[in-house]
C-alpha cells in the first residue's frame, strides 16, 4: 500500500492523512479499531479526487462526518475513512442557505438564528453534519429534513458533480436514494423563514431542554440505536420487554432513554452487536415486532 500513500499524498497535504488511525477517536460511541487510512480533504475537489483514486485503485472506502450515527468494528477497517470533516462553509442569502457536507447540524442551526431564519431549530440537537442528515433524512420532534432541504450537490460513482432537487431524493423515514445511488454529499441547499431571533433561540433552547432532560447525553453512544417501528416507540417496546439498564460488557441499554444504547464502560463493538441482537430477540417474543437498527455498521 506505500504506492496507494503516494498517490494520496499527491492529492492531500501529509497533515491530512493519517495512518492507523483509531476509529474511536472519531465517533460518538467512542468504539472501533484502527483504519488503514483516514483522510480529511479540505476542499471538495480534494474529497472527489480522494474518492476516485480509491476506486480506480479498488481500494475500499467509507465516508464519514462527525461518526454519530455509527458503530465501527474493533478489528478496524482496511481501508480509506473519507471524513468531510474539513468541508465545514456555510453561506445564507435571504432565506436560502447552502452548507457544506462536513458542517453540524448545531452550526447551521445557529447560523440560521443569528440570521433570524427559523425552520432549522429542530436539528439544533441532532449531532450530525449536514451530509450525513441528507442522506438519512435526519428529524427530531416532528420536522425533518426533506422539510427545508430544497437541492443537494453530490459526487456521483464517474466522479460528475451532480445538483439534485431534494424531490428526486426519495427522502423517507431515515432514507433516502444516495446510498444506493453511490452518490457523497458535497453540500446542501436549505429554504427557510424569516422570524423573530429571540423566538427562534427561545424554540432551539426549548427543544436542547426536553433532550437533556429525556436522553442519556452524559455517556457516549449514536443516538437512537432502533428505527421506529409503525404504530409503536422502539423504547417503550425495549422497557416492556424488561430491558431497561440491560448490559453485556460495557454496553448498556440506557436508564434514562431504552431507545438508546450507551457506551457504559469501555465497550466494544462486539458488546454493542450481542446487546442489540439480545433487544431484538426479546422484543420479537414479547411483542412479535422486529426491531431495525438504525445506527450505521462499519
Amino acid at each position: 500500500m506505500k504506492d496507494f500513500y503516494e498517490k494520496l499524498g499527491n492529492i492531500l497535504p501529509g497533515e491530512c492523512i493519517k495512518t492507523n488511525e483509531p476509529m474511536s477517536r472519531h465517533t460518538t460511541f467512542r468504539i472501533g479499531g484502527p483504519a488503514r487510512y483516514y483522510v480529511r480533504p479540505k476542499t471538495r475537489e480534494q474529497l472527489a479526487r480522494t474518492a476516485m483514486l480509491c476506486r480506480r485503485e479498488n481500494v475500499s472506502w467509507y465516508v464519514v462526518g462527525h461518526g454519530s450515527n455509527l458503530l465501527a468494528g474493533d478489528e478496524g477497517y482496511d481501508g480509506v475513512i473519507l471524513s468531510t470533516e474539513g468541508l465545514t462553509r456555510c453561506q445564507v442569502e435571504g432565506e436560502e442557505m447552502r452548507a457544506e457536507a462536513g458542517l453540524l447540524l448545531s452550526r447551521a442551526a445557529k447560523e440560521a438564528a443569528r440570521m433570524s431564519l427559523g425552520g432549522f431549530e429542530f436539528a439544533a440537537g441532532i449531532p450530525g453534519t449536514v451530509g450525513g442528515a441528507v442522506v438519512m433524512n435526519a428529524g427530531a420532534y416532528g420536522s425533518e429534513l426533506k422539510d427545508v432541504l430544497t437541492w443537494v450537490r453530490v459526487l456521483d460513482t464517474e466522479g460528475k458533480i451532480l445538483t439534485l432537487e431534494a424531490g428526486e431524493l426519495e427522502l423517507g423515514y431515515r432514507t433516502s436514494r444516495i446510498p444506493s445511488e453511490g452518490y457523497v454529499v458535497l453540500e446542501a441547499g436549505f429554504k427557510l423563514a424569516a422570524g423573530d431571533r429571540e423566538a427562534i433561540l427561545g424554540r432551539m433552547e426549548e427543544l436542547a431542554a426536553k433532550r437533556r432532560e429525556k436522553q442519556p447525553l452524559d455517556y457516549p453512544s449514536a443516538g437512537s440505536t432502533f428505527k421506529r417501528p409503525a404504530g409503536h416507540f422502539a423504547g417503550k417496546l425495549i422497557e416492556d420487554a424488561g430491558l431497561r439498564g440491560f448490559r453485556v460488557g460495557g454496553a448498556q441499554v440506557s436508564e434514562k432513554h431504552c431507545g438508546f444504547v450507551i457506551n457504559r464502560k469501555d465497550a466494544t463493538a462486539a458488546d454493542v452487536m450481542e446487546l442489540c441482537r439480545e433487544v431484538k430477540r426479546r422484543v420479537r417474543e414479547q411483542s412479535g415486532v422486529e426491531l431495525e437498527l438504525e445506527v450505521k455498521l462499519l
